[in-house]
């Protein structure tokens, strides 16, 4: 359960505020990753006891549910695209938030996201998809953006990737075409994931039909 499934009213006018712990717990995980995050460590960044902490939320689960939603809501880049942005670009756009903090990727593996500004760029993910044709827009989101997490979480392992020979002996096909690859453009390797899951699901069919007769009008 979220911390959106069981929000504590307020009940004193001095009682620390949501957005107060919800951006410093942000600092503490940008600064010291998922196991800086303790009940201690913000009651002590807000200056206040841990015990008064409590008062607004039940566990450090709380908190990563609060720091998730802030996160994404305090992205400029990330308002925008979910205000103007296509599928690709609302979700290269997801994929550059979540390396930019890493910790959002563990959070998301706990528990789903429940906070208004993640379901706002759920909705509108899905409304797009809707709008494409797919048939299964839940199915695909979800697709979609497993992909971008998992290619958020592996960024950082790209350049080692290029670097680290392969045996052979053991794995002659990867070994030949890895030797012949060029340094891999992790987000370019995003773009090509999200064409291909895009066009092997459901509507895709459709999508690729509409986009060689608009090529041909062209």
């Amino acid at each position: 359960m979220s911390y959106w499934d069981h929000r504590r009213p307020v009940r004193r006018a001095r009682s620390v505020d949501e957005e107060s712990i919800a951006r410093d717990c942000v600092d503490l995980l940008d600064e010291g990753g998922l196991q800086a995050l303790t009940i201690r460590a913000a009651a002590r960044r807000l200056g206040i006891a841990a015990p008064s902490l409590y008062t607004r939320v039940d566990s450090v689960s709380d908190l990563a549910d609060l720091a998730l939603d802030a996160a994404l809501g305090d992205d400029a880049d990330m308002a925008r695209a979910v205000a103007e942005e296509e599928v690709e670009g609302l979700l290269v756009a997801y994929y550059r938030h979540l390396v930019l903090h890493p910790w959002a990727c563990q959070v998301i593996a706990m528990r789903p996201p429940r906070g208004p500004h993640c379901l706002r760029l759920s909705e509108r993910l899905v409304a797009l998809l809707v709008e494409g044709g797919a048939s299964d827009p839940l199915e695909t989101a979800y697709a979609l953006t497993n992909l971008v997490i998992g290619s958020a979480v592996t960024s950082a392992a790209v350049a080692s990737e290029s670097a680290s020979p392969v045996d052979p002996a053991v794995a002659p096909t990867y070994a030949r075409l890895h030797a012949r690859s060029r340094s891999a453009d992790p987000e370019q390797t995003l773009v090509a994931g999200i064409a291909a899951l895009r066009n092997r699901s459901p509507g895709g069919e459709a999508r690729r039909a509409k986009r060689l007769a608009d090529n041909d009008d062209g």
